[in-house]
């Protein structure tokens, strides 16, 4: 499926006040949906051994489709569509690379 056409559907199911004019409420989802991914994560550890089950896999999926829905309308209350976000992020992601700012505590 393309972005813009998920986004497209996903703004079909935006139920929450004064859409279109309300960022507070998918950012806030958007904070609780990544926080409930990484709680599937922390159980990966504590639950299952450190391996990633195939029910835990389809939750993590499921946690992940959740983020992607507020992503999607955060974006669209910004008014910018998400081939534009990814657009924006690989571009500022290349200029890093270009200028070797692309890496965490340690350099390989």
């Amino acid at each position: 499926m393309e972005i813009d056409r998920y986004q497209a559907k996903a703004r079909e199911f935006a139920v929450y006040p004064d859409i279109g004019e309300n960022i507070t409420y998918p950012a806030l989802g958007l904070a609780g949906e990544a926080g409930e991914f990484a709680n599937q994560v922390k159980k990966v550890l504590r639950d299952d051994k450190g391996e990633i089950t195939v029910e835990r896999g389809v939750n993590m999926m499921d946690e992940l489709g959740d983020v992607l829905w507020y992503v999607a309308n955060a974006a669209s209350e910004l008014g910018f569509s998400l081939d534009d976000v990814a657009e924006f992020n690989l571009r500022k992601l290349t200029y890093r690379r270009y200028a070797d700012s692309i890496h965490g505590d340690r350099r390989a």
